[in-house]
């Protein structure tokens, strides 16, 4: 894939993709605090960073290089 499609990719995901998987990952955490009762903290802060690190997975290749120089 060519660097400036990989650059037009990467900023529809930041812009369109990322809040949309935001608001997915507060309703699933919502969801599972009103289910099984409210989560201690710990927990709360393990799935948030599972889920912050789990939506960059499929994207990584689109995302590597992006900072580079189009020489």
């Amino acid at each position: 894939m060519e660097l400036k499609t990989r650059k037009r990719l990467a900023l529809l995901i930041l812009l369109l993709g990322l809040p949309g998987y935001i608001i997915v990952a507060w309703v699933l955490l919502a969801w599972l605090n009103d289910s099984f009762g409210r989560m201690p903290v710990w927990a709360e802060l393990l799935v948030f960073v599972a889920l912050g690190v789990v939506w960059i997975l499929p994207f990584k290749r689109v995302f590597t290089g992006i900072g580079r120089g189009e020489d």
